[in-house]
């Protein structure tokens, strides 16, 4: 590596005692080789200093991310790879995001006491979102917590007693095979696209607890058709796979809405399973609802995704293929088949 410039952070100005320290760097400096191979540079541990070397734009950029997670650990947040990653993609991207608005509050814990909280200033954001508006929208990809985080915040205020129950709903579209060749009643077939919504009620709530809540009726997990005709009164509703809704659909859902209740919708418009030509409810609400008082919109992207990281590169993936033009995407197709016979060969 040709190094273009040399730079020494003290520790006074990073205001970097020996606690902060050991945080910063992590067990066996695990952090700091982190943020050595994301930037190309290296990063010495002096008496006094923190010394950087590389190219002029990537020691800025390591100085950047350095100040930054040294507020977070004094901020009582805690620093692991996933956050050192996320800091590292924030600086490299220039984005608009600062690790300052990354919020440490636990939403709620769950039943085996680990603490729930907000991973990215993105979904620090839709947290907030959901607090402040009556109905709140989180719109992202897959593995950026939309339905994880508004099912804490739904249990959050189901035991602070600000609403009596908790509502969870989902369009029962067939993705990829038809519902009526599923075995069982409806409840049996439907719940199958219900899972997700389950599995973040067991992991928070605990299966005894969940079982009893649900036998009184104070958990309702229905599909999105079974809201029909009701006035849903001091409940907090989270309609999931928004995005697969029909127009009549999410205005039927919407108009549920009764007093002291809270509604948050969730859904990826990149992920539509409509029959060809049927509109997304989800697609068309957003513009209709422009404006109105007391209904947040939150926009989640890659930089959001807390699943394994090969999830957003995949998700990269995809989206540089949509971008081809259709000569271009027959190229690629073609000259995939043609590698993988000659290593069938």
């Amino acid at each position: 590596m040709e190094v273009s410039l040399i730079e020494k952070l003290s520790f006074d100005s990073l205001s970097l005692d020996e606690e902060v320290q050991k945080e910063l760097f992590g067990n066996l400096d695990e952090n700091i080789k982190l943020i050595e191979t994301g930037f190309n540079s290296k990063i010495f541990l002096e008496k006094d200093s923190i010394e950087i070397s590389g190219e002029e734009s990537d020691v800025q950029m390591v100085k950047q991310t350095l100040v930054s997670l040294v507020d977070l650990i004094r901020r009582k947040a805690p620093i692991d790879k996933n956050i050192i990653s996320y800091a590292i993609d924030i600086v490299r991207s220039k984005s608009e995001d600062n690790l300052k608005d990354l919020s440490n509050k636990t939403i709620v814990y769950t039943a085996l006491g680990r603490p729930i909280k907000a991973k990215t200033v993105g979904q620090s954001k839709y947290v907030d979102l959901i607090s402040k508006n009556d109905v709140a929208f989180g719109i992202g990809p897959a593995g950026t917590g939309k339905t994880y985080l508004a099912v804490a915040a739904a249990v959050n205020e189901f035991k602070s007693k600000k609403v009596n129950r908790i509502i969870l709903t989902r369009p029962a579209v067939e993705a990829g095979e038809s519902l009526g060749f599923l075995p069982g009643d409806l409840q049996m077939k439907v719940d199958p696209y219900l899972r997700p919504l389950y599995d973040a009620l067991f992991e928070i709530l605990g299966q005894e607890t969940y079982n009893k809540y649900f036998e009184k009726g104070m958990i309702e997990i229905a599909p999105l058709a079974y809201m029909r005709g009701r006035t849903l009164d001091s409940a907090f509703i989270i309609l999931d796979e928004a995005q697969n809704t029909t127009n009549e659909q999410m205005k039927m859902f919407l108009t549920r809405l009764g007093y002291g209740s809270k509604a948050v919708v969730t859904g990826d418009i990149t992920q539509i399973d409509l029959p060809r030509g049927k509109a997304s409810g989800l697609k068309n609400v957003l513009t209709i609802l422009d404006g109105v008082d007391g209904i947040g919109v939150s926009y989640l992207g890659k930089k959001d995704i807390v699943r394994h990281p090969l999830v957003q590169r995949i998700i990269d993936a995809y989206e540089k293929f949509d971008n081809l033009n259709s000569k271009d995407k027959k190229k690629n197709i073609a000259k995939n088949k043609g590698k993988n016979r000659n290593d069938r060969d």
